[in-house]
């Protein structure tokens, strides 16, 4: 029965990528308000189809106005990006390595990702500076601070070099709590991307479980004070997340070996 249902999930998440294609291809033509509904629309049938049910609390939406806004969110799974995309499409900042992935890199150049070289700082000034200019030309740009996935039980202090381009660009900042649950409510980090998983190890273990519940809370927007820092907006930000999350951040040399990150 399991082996069946694993097979069900598989299939209906194959047709949802080959849906994606046409979607993500046409929808822009048809303008903004179709794009977004679209977009959002196509993550949720993806969390759908791995049996992930998405649950959001709070704005209803990251802002629709002329300004952009700075989403970010603590890190736990690949189903994060799905529920930040669902709730409304962003630009999200990844790494360099996703922009070269069959169909996946594809889809994130077509839906604007901005691209991050971690493997050295040269390129961060140049990251931020083009962060802040899709800002300032009003788009959702979503980050994970912790910069690597968590398990849940343990987290990541919100690195501030993001929070520079939304200082710059003059533009409020979205924090977004995410947690993962059982269906009865339970904490869980089965769904969790950590330790030495792969990619499709960890998508191959969401669905093998009978049911998975992603729950994102929209929190109320942040500005920069007067005369604040990055850090201090970060450590602002990350308070937030942390207050429905109830998980501060630890190091990943404290914790154990099903909570170390993993770059995401």
């Amino acid at each position: 029965m399991a082996r069946l249902r694993v097979l069900r999930r598989l299939v209906a998440l194959s047709c949802w990528v080959l849906a994606a294609v046409p979607i993500v291809a046409v929808s822009p033509l048809c303008g903004g308000r179709v794009h977004r509904r679209a977009t959002s629309t196509l993550f949720r049938g993806v969390l759908g189809a791995a049996a992930v049910q998405l649950r959001v609390t709070g704005a209803a939406s990251y802002g629709d106005g002329p300004s952009g806004v700075l989403v970010v969110a603590n890190h736990l799974s690949w189903i994060d990006v799905l529920a930040l995309g669902a709730v409304q499409p962003v630009r999200m900042l990844a790494k360099r390595e996703v922009r070269d992935w069959p169909v996946i890199g594809w889809l994130a150049r077509r839906n604007g990702a901005l691209f991050v070289d971690r493997s050295g700082l040269r390129g961060l000034p140049a990251v931020i500076a083009d962060t802040a200019a899709a800002l300032r030309d009003g788009a959702a740009v979503g980050v994970f601070p912790e910069g690597t996935t968590w398990c849940g039980s343990a987290s990541g202090p919100f690195r501030r070099a993001a929070f520079q381009a939304a200082i710059d660009a003059g533009v409020p900042v979205r924090p977004v709590s995410i947690a993962l649950r059982l269906p009865d409510g339970r904490p869980t980090t089965e769904g969790a991307f950590v330790g030495d998983q792969t990619l499709f190890d960890s998508m191959l273990r969401v669905l093998c479980l009978p049911a998975l519940v992603c729950e994102v809370t929209v929190h109320r927007e942040i500005v920069a004070l007067p005369g604040e820092d990055r850090r201090a907006l970060a450590l602002r930000a990350e308070r937030v997340v942390v207050a429905v999350t109830g998980v501060r951040p630890g190091s990943a040399e404290a914790a154990s070996p099903r909570t170390r990150p993993v770059a995401a």
